[in-house]
């Protein structure tokens, strides 16, 4: 238990997400029963740093990172442009993972939970705002595993309010869309928000409680699923599929996602941001599943979001 009685907001954030990161690391390598988690501890010259926790080749997972970072710095130009805000310092701290497994049908998962302050000159905060959310991208749809990720995050906001899943829910199958590909979503979508700052309904409490309940809330969405799908076996049909949304996902962080060019845009470490793409992906011209096939059914419902519960 985190003691908060006279912590800042900040360290009682920092503090939860390095306890998550331990927590989640813990279970994925207790999962994959063979490979371990690689930790790299790093820094940032214009100001904090972070841990990147790294796990490959394992027996279920062939790629996954675990990245905790605590940042901060002055607020340059290019920020200013480029992000749209305006003050004279900021902080930045959240815990992001993407996890790849190597049987094509568990599927990958993103989740990420973090916090933005904006100070001026005197360090008086300006701004402040959280954001986060978990995402599935499976290979082939099982609407089974579909309505249980989507179940555990929608019993997740309704101990807070009943109207935050359903309008996360739209916030996620919004955000992660490769416009560029006639709209087509990443995967099944899970919960998403940002920007969501303290007011006099939602104090700071209740965006850090509920931050702190959806990160811990990961470890029941996913990996009763990745239990369920490990042992399936597969051909090399299955992983050229895999291979090809694989790039899908690719081209969204690189193309649209806002948590990569913030990192871009701030000096951020590379391999840190980049530690979410998949080992191996195929870009083929004009790639399109059989129709009436497993694959189309995916592919059918990342082109139009379904109400999983």
């Amino acid at each position: 238990m985190i003691d908060q009685s006279n912590m800042t907001i900040k360290e009682n954030w920092t503090g939860f997400i390095h306890l998550l990161q331990d927590r989640i690391c813990a279970a994925i390598e207790e999962c994959d029963g063979k490979a371990k988690f690689m930790e790299d501890k790093w820094e940032r010259p214009e100001g904090g740093g972070g841990r990147t926790r790294v796990i490959a080749n394992g027996e279920v997972f062939e790629k996954g990172g675990v990245n905790t970072s605590v940042v901060f710095g002055a607020v340059t130009e290019n920020m200013k442009s480029q992000l749209k805000i305006n003050g004279d310092k900021w902080f930045a701290c959240g815990l992001s993972l993407v996890i790849h497994p190597l049987n094509p049908f568990v599927p990958t998962v993103h989740c990420n939970y973090r916090m933005f302050e904006l100070y001026d000159e005197n360090d008086a905060v300006l701004d402040r705002w959280f954001g986060g959310g978990t995402d599935l991208t499976p290979y082939y749809l099982f609407e089974e595993d579909a309505q249980h990720f989507h179940s555990t995050y929608k019993t997740v906001c309704d101990k807070f309010d009943v109207s935050l899943y359903p309008a996360f829910k739209k916030n996620c199958d919004q955000y992660f869309v490769n416009t560029h590909r006639n709209n087509e979503r990443r995967g099944i979508g899970g919960i998403f928000y940002d920007y969501q700052r303290p007011d006099k309904n939602r104090s700071v409490d209740f965006w850090m409680d509920f931050g702190k309940a959806c990160g811990n809330a990961f470890i029941l969405a996913y990996l009763p699923i990745v239990e369920k799908r490990r042992s399936i076996p597969y051909s090399e049909n299955n992983k050229h599929w895999q291979e090809i949304r694989r790039g899908r996902y690719v081209e969204f962080n690189l193309v649209h996602d806002r948590g990569t060019l913030f990192g871009l845009k701030t000096n951020g470490r590379i391999e840190s941001i980049l530690m979410s793409l998949p080992p191996t992906v195929r870009f083929e011209y004009d790639y399109r599943p059989e129709p009436g096939s497993e694959a189309e059914k995916l592919w059918k419902v990342c082109l139009h979001p379904v109400d999983w519960v």
